[in-house]
């Protein structure tokens, strides 16, 4: 395997190593650093970024590695130059190609085309490094397998990843969404198999409170993301039911965690109260996108680049 463009692509073992992994380098940074001196890794960001930006480059420098930021009014990727392009010709500069994207079909087709590994950043159909980060976070409160989470929101490409990596980590994943706003079926369907095999469960619903009732963890998102944001007015009205607040949040387990992959918009999908929680750990979930990254670059290449 040398590709992750959906968080499947890592198999069962894979991500039980990454995350173990994950939990080493946070608890003993210097377990790794300089590891990967002389890797150059390509970060291209279609789409503008935060967190990404910043944990992976980070990543990448504590590992000894090379990081190569690209944008795309630089690279004009599809645009200025063919997709297969733009693979074979970052394919002879770098041993990583790392890529935030509007369309998924991008990722595959410079995975067609490259020979090093290819790593979804951000795609309209997965965000699969959340997803890695996220069960980190939750892993350090609980064992993953049995333990029950509830996405609230837009069946979105954080919800797929989660419900994936989930599924894997034997899990019960429910999502809570307005109808017409679930999840992929085919994913719902494909996770839904995963789980069987693994212990765990998937359930897809519209009824917020009945599926976050007794959940270990509670999980939101934006309600319109990057590229909607003209829908995001004509979707508050049906999402505003589906607000994480403290209302909501209390019919969870005692101990629930509170989760937000971020940036959040305070006052609609989860508010102040929720997100500052003494239970909220959207800033350890935010941390470990750093740590979770360098785990899969340790994964994906071999020492010393």
């Amino acid at each position: 395997m040398t590709d992750m463009l959906m968080v499947t692509d890592l198999g069962r073992d894979g991500l039980g190593a990454v995350l173990e992994s994950a939990a080493v380098v946070k608890a003993d940074p210097s377990s790794a650093a300089g590891s990967r001196s002389g890797l150059a890794v390509g970060l291209f960001f279609e789409k503008p970024s935060t967190r990404t930006r910043v944990s992976t480059e980070v990543a990448c420098a504590d590992l000894g590695a090379h990081p190569v930021v690209l944008k795309q009014d630089e690279v004009g990727l599809g645009k200025r130059e063919a997709v297969k392009d733009v693979a074979r010709v970052l394919d002879r500069y770098l041993d990583v190609l790392a890529f935030r994207v509007f369309r998924h079909d991008d990722l595959i087709e410079l995975a067609e085309y490259a020979d090093a590994p290819v790593i979804n950043l951000l795609s309209d159909r997965s965000h699969p490094c959340q997803a890695l980060a996220d069960l980190q976070t939750i892993s350090e409160q609980r064992p993953l397998a049995g333990t029950t989470v509830t996405y609230v929101g837009d069946g979105n490409n954080v919800a797929h990843s989660l419900m994936l990596a989930g599924a894997m980590a034997g899990m019960h994943v429910r999502v809570a969404s307005p109808p017409g706003y679930e999840p992929d079926a085919d994913i719902t369907n494909e996770a839904s198999g995963i789980a069987a095999g693994a212990g765990g469960s998937i359930t897809v619903g519209n009824d917020p409170e009945e599926l976050v009732s007794g959940a270990d963890v509670v999980y939101t998102d934006v309600w319109a993301s990057m590229g909607q944001e003209e829908e995001a007015e004509g979707r508050k009205a049906l999402f505003l039911p589906f607000q994480v607040n403290s209302e909501l949040f209390a019919v969870a387990a005692d101990d629930a965690i509170f989760m937000h992959c971020l940036p959040a918009h305070r006052g609609d999908e989860v508010t102040d109260a929720v997100m500052e929680h003494a239970r909220s750990r959207v800033f350890d979930q935010a941390e470990n996108r750093m740590h979770s990254f360098k785990a899969l670059l340790l994964h994906l290449t071999p020492s010393g680049g």
